[in-house]
This record gives structure tokens, sequence and C-alpha cells, in this order.
């Protein structure tokens, strides 16, 4: 769906900020940097597999392994620890480092005569796939996450109505919603807003918990919202 004035702006305010899962990660307390560790392999494993499918054109049972190795490689030799906020964003330092793993994954499968279609296209950079895929990513899991629970609050209309206008390829009308749903075209737009406000908390909650402070929360709150 569109990340634009339907759920966040220019002129957005962004509620009270939460713990990081990536000061947990790097924490030298055993007790909570495995859980941030787990959270953040949570947060990246799609779009870890997307990018290596897309950049590294991998077939979706070696992007599904190959994302596996990776951060079982990550957490056995505790990758996170090298990450240095003040060096650039966590998702540069992930990237590179994946980066680096495929590439040493790739000489491996050479020697061991396996290369598959391990190509690099040029088409876009690193950066612009995985970013894109991040983002992807944030709003599948954001939108996933709101349906359960406006079915779990009795609330399942507000979803289907939302769902047929902001995520439709051809989006139906407001008039014709609410003569499907049997509901005034007020309600409709209350709908949306509803939906709309709740699955914006919901992507910025995501986007807090892989950022390091305000500064950096804000300044990737408003480019996902855009």
């Amino acid at each position: 769906m569109d990340a634009d004035t339907r759920i966040g702006g220019p002129n957005a305010r962004f509620p009270d900020t939460h713990p990081s899962a990536i000061s947990a990660a790097v924490s030298d307390d055993v007790a909570r940097r495995r859980p941030g560790q787990e959270a953040l392999v949570s947060a990246y494993w799609k779009p870890v597999y997307s990018y290596i499918r897309i950049r590294w054109h991998c077939s979706n049972e070696d992007a599904k392994d190959l994302t596996q190795s990776f951060f079982a490689a990550a957490l056995e030799r505790n990758f996170f620890a090298g990450y240095d906020a003040r060096k650039g964003t966590f998702r540069t330092f992930l990237r590179v480092c994946l980066d680096r793993f495929l590439a040493n994954a790739r000489k491996f499968a050479m020697r061991q005569k396996r290369s598959g279609e391990w190509v690099v296209p040029d088409a876009e950079s690193p950066e612009e796939i995985f970013e894109r895929e991040w983002t992807r990513s944030v709003f599948e899991d954001a939108v996933e996450e709101l349906r359960a629970t406006l079915e779990a609050r009795g609330r399942p209309n507000v979803f289907a109505v939302f769902e047929r206008y902001d995520l439709a390829e051809d989006p139906a009308s407001y008039g014709r919603l609410a003569r499907e749903f049997g509901i005034t075209s007020t309600a409709v737009t209350n709908y949306l807003a509803s939906a709309r406000r709740e699955l914006r908390k919901l992507v910025l909650a995501r986007v807090r918990s892989v950022t390091t402070g305000d500064r950096e929360f804000r300044r990737e709150a408003r480019a996902i919202l855009k």
C-alpha cells in the first residue's frame, strides 16, 4: 500500500519511544542479549531472504537455507556486537555483514562446483534492494498484525473495508463499500481512519525496535511513512 498521508506525513507526531532490540542485542547482559538478537532475526528474516533471492538470483530453497545459515552464524559469532551506531544505520551494517557472508558462501559453492545462479544483477544498488524489501516487510507484517488485532476486537469489518479500499489494486468506492457492508459512507470514513491510525502505530513500533535512538527513529519513521 502507499505509505502516504493516509497513515503519516511530514507533520506527523510520533509516539513515545520504547527500548530498542538493537540495544538489547549488543548488551553484555546475556538475559537481555538473546531476546534482542531473536527480535532482530524476526524483524529482518524476510528482507534478508528477499534480498538474497533478488540480489543474488538464488532459488527459493537456496535463499531460505542461506538466510537461516546467515542468522545462525550471526548469533554464533555475535555479529551484532560489531555494530556502531556512530558509523551508520543498523540496516547498512547488517547488509554489509550479509554481503560478506554471501560472498564467502559463493566462493565455497564454486569450489564445490555448486555455483548455480549466483549472479549479482546490476539494475539496482544493494542499498535500494535492501531498503525496498525492508519497507515491504515492515508493512506486510504490520498489516497482518492489524488484521489479527481487529479480528480479536470483534471488528473484522473494519479491516475488510480497509483491505478493499487501501490494499486493493482496484479500490471500491465509499458508496459501494457502504452498500456491501450495510453501513453509511460516514462509517466507511471512520473505519478507514481507525485502521490507518492503528496501522501507523504498528509500523512505527517495528521501526522503533530496530533503531538506536530518537533521532534515528524519527528519521527512519519519516522515511518509511513518506
